[in-house]
């Protein structure tokens, strides 16, 4: 397939501050033209220096339509799970979904996470009992030796399981940071009818997300601007729901 040529327009810059913000963190540097999924045509503005060029003005309104989404689940006490796995981005899922409260994966996922959930949240019970365990002193009686191979479990478990502790049912959709990276995450959620809201970068199939949001989905400034609007209307909606509740009361 040919390339997408440039689009004939004014530079979004120029027009609105919300997409000037978004190109100076980066969203609109995609991938190569080499590695361009053919259904992310609609959502480029060009091609430059052998890079595809994402549309900010179609970033702007797939991040609006996806905010709007995850605003009326939270409104509803339904969860999202939030995933990214990547290096770069570990970090600040943990941050951004333990200020949101909110579940998330930011190591590997792990197979059944959502299609054999029973079993994960079997596992995820016994660390919460362990470490309850440990706080409370019961773990005193046993040997140095037992203590250190409980602690070295509970530190496996913690690493792999931490972020699912708010996780006590399948959740309502997931966020997935990577759409190709963490597909295993895209592939339960859709085996099991969850929505998926994804950042999809120039390489990835839009069509997999049913709220895909077009972003360069490597950098961290770029993800960082995403999960900060993220943060905002998960937050929002939180507190609206505390002042009706006591309202009401």
């Amino acid at each position: 397939m040919a390339d997408v040529k440039e689009k004939k327009q004014e530079k979004p810059e120029n027009e609105d501050a919300e997409l000037e913000e978004m190109i100076r963190v980066g969203l609109h540097f995609g991938h190569k033209k080499t590695k361009k999924h053919p259904k992310m045509d609609p959502y480029l503005f060009g091609v430059r220096s052998g890079v595809n060029i994402i549309d900010v003005s179609k970033t702007k309104e797939m991040l609006s339509r996806a905010l709007n989404f995850a605003s009326s689940l939270i409104s509803e006490n339904k969860m999202i799970l939030l995933v990214g796995t990547k290096v770069q981005l570990k970090d600040i899922v943990r941050e951004t979904a333990e200020e949101c409260g909110l579940p998330y994966v930011n190591e590997r996922w792990l197979g059944g996470t959502i299609t054999n959930f029973g079993n994960i949240k079997k596992r995820v019970d016994y660390l919460k009992e362990m470490e309850k365990k440990k706080e409370e002193g019961e773990l005193e009686k046993y040997t140095k030796k037992e203590k250190l191979k409980i602690d070295g479990e509970i530190s496996a478990l913690k690493t792999k399981m931490e972020g699912l502790k708010l996780l006590d049912k399948v959740p309502a959709a997931v966020f997935v940071l990577d759409i190709t990276h963490d597909d295993l995450a895209v592939k339960e959620a859709k085996a099991k009818g969850l929505k998926v809201i994804a950042i999809t970068d120039t390489d990835a199939n839009p069509e997999l997300a049913d709220y895909p949001i077009p972003a360069n989905d490597d950098a961290l400034l770029a993800v960082s601007y995403i999960l900060g609007k993220f943060k905002e209307v998960v937050i929002e909606a939180k507190n609206r729901i505390k002042t009706e509740d006591i309202a009401q009361n």
